[in-house]
């Protein structure tokens, strides 16, 4: 187990620049997820700590080293694929016991050490199974286990659930920070997923375009969003953005709701045409459109009435809900 820190990291292909300067302390034992839409930077940011991308520019630090010309192997970490990457033709012991024999392990602290970590993740009945006989969670659990055995500083993840369907990676994100907790070891999560985001991360770097927008706690980005981006990124359904003048305001600010915060009314702040509603058991999405074609959604209660498709409502929202964004996108 160790610290990390990134340094004002940055990465140039040539004259494009990709990573524009991200800095972090990640404490020992804590998870980290990095979360952003696809081109954002963020796998190459892992890539960078991973030894997989050189950095052009920065400092990543592993325990207080630094790490910046050292290969993979040397930099104490572990890293699981979306792809699992695991060897067809060997058993899930094997897969599992492989990088230990590399590093000349003995014989029977492998057997030890495939063992626990085979208990921990419930694989000990397919440890003499081929990966073709396993599901797709089981599969990602042996990717897990073989980072696990290593008994890395720093294990690395690369969007580990984009290949599993719903329900299941709504288990193994749990069974992941589960995992995680109980092992105490300093963790980089990256995922699209906003939703894995929010629910695993101790905090997360929200990336866009290479820039790291807000660094905080899930439930703290989620309140208050430092940028525009950040606000309908964080969140689902996204925030509601109301340009000024629509209310009377100056044109340059432009007004973040999210849904939750805002209600139907007979008369309102504005007014919206109802174009569907999405009734989802527990609670009913209101989508309604402005008379500029400003698109915005309202969150309510199952139980609470909804309107016709295409009858005219007013919005309404208490001021303190307000999110303010200049024209550069900053919260202001």
């Amino acid at each position: 187990m160790a610290t990390l820190t990134l340094n004002n990291v940055k990465k140039s292909f040539g004259k494009t620049d990709v990573i524009h300067g991200v800095s972090i302390d990640v404490e020992d034992g804590e998870f980290i997820v990095i979360v952003g839409p696809s081109g954002c930077g963020k796998s190459t940011l892992l890539r960078m700590v991973a030894g997989l991308e050189t950095i052009t520019d920065g400092e990543v630090q592993i325990g207080g080293r630094r790490v910046n010309e050292e290969e993979p192997m040397a930099r104490d970490i572990a890293m699981v694929f979306q792809n699992y990457a695991l060897y067809p033709h060997m058993s899930v012991f094997d897969n599992m016991a492989y990088g230990l024999k590399i590093a000349k392990v003995p014989r029977s602290e492998i057997e030890q050490r495939v063992a626990q970590a085979a208990k921990l993740l419930q694989l000990e009945p397919y440890l003499q199974r081929k990966p073709r006989e396993l599901s797709g969670g089981q599969r990602q659990r042996v990717a897990m286990g073989r980072a696990i055995v290593r008994k890395p500083a720093v294990f690395l993840f690369d969007e580990p659930l984009s290949n599993l369907d719903a329900k299941l990676r709504v288990q193994m994100r749990l069974e992941i920070r589960a995992l995680q907790r109980e092992l105490g070891v300093t963790s980089l999560y990256v995922t699209h997923d906003q939703v894995e985001a929010m629910t695993m991360a101790d905090r997360m770097i929200v990336m866009n375009g290479g820039v790291a927008d807000q660094i905080g706690k899930p439930l703290e980005v989620y309140a208050n969003p430092a940028t525009e981006f950040v606000a309908g990124f964080i969140g689902s359904p996204p925030t509601n953005f109301i340009t000024g003048d629509l209310l009377g305001r100056s044109s340059e600010i432009k007004l973040g709701v999210r849904p939750e915060h805002m209600r139907l009314a007979e008369t309102g702040a504005m007014q919206a045409r109802a174009t569907y509603c999405e009734a989802l058991g527990a609670e009913t999405l209101v989508h309604l459109i402005c008379e500029d074609g400003t698109q915005v959604t309202v969150r309510q209660d199952a139980a609470a009435s909804f309107p016709e498709e295409g009858s005219l409502v007013g919005l309404e929202w208490d001021a303190r809900h307000e999110m303010r964004f200049d024209a550069s996108g900053r919260r202001c």
